[in-house]
Formats: C-alpha cells, structure tokens, sequence
C-alpha cells in the first residue's frame, strides 16, 4: 500500500473514533501529514489512481484514497449517507463473532434503515422489513440486498457526478482536490 492510501486509511479510522473533530479539520490534517519530500511522489501516485477510479466505482470503492476522495465529494453534496452504509455493510461482512455481529446489525439498522434514521438510505419496504426480520439473529449477509441497491444508486447517480465533477477533474489534473472541493 502506498503512503497516501495508508494515510488515508488512518483518516478513515480517525473519522469512525473521533466523529466530534469536523471533517474539513481531519481532512486538513490528512492532506498536511505527509513530509514534504514526499508530496511529489505521493501526487504522481495520487493523480494515476485518480485516473483508474474513473473506470468504475467499483475501482474507486477499491481504493482507501478513492474512498475519502468520493465521501468528501458526497458530503459536498449532502449525500454521503450511501456510502457511508456502503462502507459499514462491508465492514459489517468481517466481524465474525456473533455478539458484535448482533450489535453492529442493530446499529446499521438504527443509523441508516430505520425510517428517519439519521443516515437513512432509499430502501424499498420489502427490503427494510427483510432486513428487520434478520435482526433477531443477523447474518454477515443480512444487508447484502440492501448494499446491492444501494451501490446501484451510487453506480447510477453519484458517481457520474463525481466522474463529471470539477473536483474530479482537479485530482487528475494533480491539483490538490480534496483541499479545494468546497460545498455551495
């Protein structure tokens, strides 16, 4: 893994310990952390990998640097609750032990199914009563249908507005982008 991306991959672990810092603090301090001889390098690394995420969101939700670049990208937008229930359905695959599977099953449901959750997600009815059914004893793929039409709407809606995005283009370009996206 690269330095931008394991760099990236402790500001997304960050963002899940620390959710009271904004996120424009943490992402100054992800874009200010590398040294200074190493920018160069990193921005070259950067601009390639932007380049491949406009091959498929799949490529880009494959990368922990396409990850961040995307949610902030999303947040711009007031959108990023699909991703964020993307992220935690995949995280929620790993767990392995039955308790903190019935619990983070419970918290998914909570934060993003639940009808006016927080962060909820467009869901039919079929699904989230499927998904509330499974809670009383929640499998790694009891959210699997739910991420599926979930990474639909992204795939068909978000992004392409990211691809065709100013801020896209910017990271291409090898313009700092994640530093320059602004919301409107």
């Amino acid at each position: 893994m690269d330095m931008s991306c394991e760099t990236a991959s402790e500001d997304l672990d960050k963002t899940k310990r620390l959710l009271h810092i904004p996120w424009k603090s943490r992402l100054h301090n992800f874009l200010n952390s590398p040294s200074p001889h190493s920018k160069k390098k990193m921005r070259r690394q950067s601009v390639n990998e932007a380049k491949q995420w406009g091959q498929s969101l799949e490529k880009l939700l494959n990368h922990k640097c396409g990850q961040v670049a995307f949610r902030v990208f999303l947040k711009s937008e007031f959108c990023e609750e699909n991703l964020e229930f993307w992220l935690a359905c995949e995280d929620f695959k790993s767990i392995t032990s039955p308790e903190k599977l019935a619990w983070k099953a419970t918290s998914i449901y909570e934060e993003f199914i639940q009808s006016d959750s927080p962060m909820e997600v467009n869901v039919d009815y079929h699904t989230r009563d499927t998904i509330a059914q499974s809670l009383h004893k929640p499998t790694p793929s009891c959210f699997d249908g739910a991420q599926r039409k979930v990474c639909s709407l992204m795939e068909n809606d978000a992004y392409p507005r990211f691809i065709q995005s100013d801020y896209y283009k910017d990271l291409c370009a090898g313009g700092r982008g994640l530093g320059k996206h602004r919301r409107t």
